[in-house]
């Protein structure tokens, strides 16, 4: 295999949906490659000419032998642009999704960027007032943002939909992220028929990126469950029909 081999599959969201520990999982395999640290940020780089891009850099993260080719950057759901660049590299990629309950994953979205000092603002202000800031985002992607998106990375349906407008559904693999933490041997074993590869056997549990123990300002309130519910429902119904994915495993605990 030559340096310029293509990368093959991708983990390409969602954030706060289990990346991690799949990325570690994925690690494991002895067919399979991955960067030294997760998260290339590839394809959703405005700092790359994308009329003529330069993949060089993106191949040295990989070492130059015969293994499946693959890497885990959950923004690339979400990110503008990302999935057309992903499909203009390599049509035939293969795509991965780890999908969580919508509203939990926002909630633990912000306690990430609250404890990493990025966010200083409780969360019932931040899904509701300051969902404007997303206004006032990179001028490269304007109405989106890398930190602030509590909200808008868990509109499932509108990013499914445009990723099975880039890509054949046979090319994409969506799961529910609880099936990894539940049965990670069976959804690993998924993974490597998707990917064609052997698969491991038994697989052990386990969590990475848990939330840190700290004093949050916030708790996530009824109150803020049933406003994130009410934005996300027909959404998710969109996404249920688009993905296939059974969904009441989240509403069932709705409000």
């Amino acid at each position: 295999m030559s340096g310029d081999a293509q990368v093959s599959f991708l983990v390409a969201g969602v954030q706060k949906g289990g990346t991690s520990a799949l990325f570690e999982y994925l690690r494991d395999l002895a067919g399979v490659q991955m960067p030294a640290v997760k998260e290339a940020h590839f394809f959703d780089d405005e700092t790359v000419d994308w009329s003529a891009p330069d993949y060089r850099r993106y191949h040295a993260l990989f070492a130059d032998d015969a293994r499946l080719r693959g890497e885990a950057t959950p923004i690339y759901i979400y990110w503008p642009n990302s999935l057309e660049r992903i499909a203009r590299y390599n049509p035939a990629m293969r795509i991965i999704l780890l999908f969580r309950d919508p509203i939990e994953r926002a909630w633990s979205h912000w306690k990430m960027e609250y404890a990493k000092r990025k966010e200083t603002h409780p969360f019932a202000w931040c899904i509701r007032e300051g969902r404007a800031r997303l206004a006032d985002a990179d001028l490269s992607a304007p109405g989106y943002h890398r930190v602030f998106s509590y909200v808008e990375r868990g509109f499932y349906g509108q990013q499914v939909e445009r990723l099975f407008g880039l890509f054949p559904h046979e090319q994409c693999l969506l799961l529910r992220s609880e099936e990894l933490d539940t049965d990670p041997t069976g959804t690993i074993d998924r993974i490597c028929t998707f990917l064609r590869i052997p698969g491991p056997g038994t697989v052990p549990s386990r969590t990475v990126h848990a939330a840190r123990t700290m004093a949050y300002p916030s708790v996530l309130t009824d109150e803020d469950r049933r406003l994130l519910a009410d934005l996300y429902r027909s959404d998710l119904a969109r996404f249920e029909d688009v993905g296939g994915l059974d969904t009441s495993f989240w509403t069932r605990n709705w409000l």
